[in-house]
């Protein structure tokens, strides 16, 4: 677990990393990390971070050029 981060602000970065395809999945790793999922419980926040994860997982990958 980051100390310098909270649950909440560790769970936004990591949707918008595109590495993970849904809530579930994020707050397993979350948990694995040391994390307590509690403070992602509300379901305005819960909408967020799913928008965040969709928005993500959209974006184009670009290839890497040598």
């Amino acid at each position: 677990m980051r100390q310098d981060k909270t649950c909440l602000e560790m769970a936004f970065e990591l949707a918008r990393s595109g590495k993970f395809a849904d809530l579930a999945l994020l707050e397993r790793h979350l948990r694995d990390e040391g994390y307590s999922t509690t403070q992602l419980d509300g379901p305005s926040l819960r909408r967020q971070i799913r928008m965040l994860l969709l928005a993500s997982a959209k974006q184009p990958c670009t290839p890497l050029t040598n």
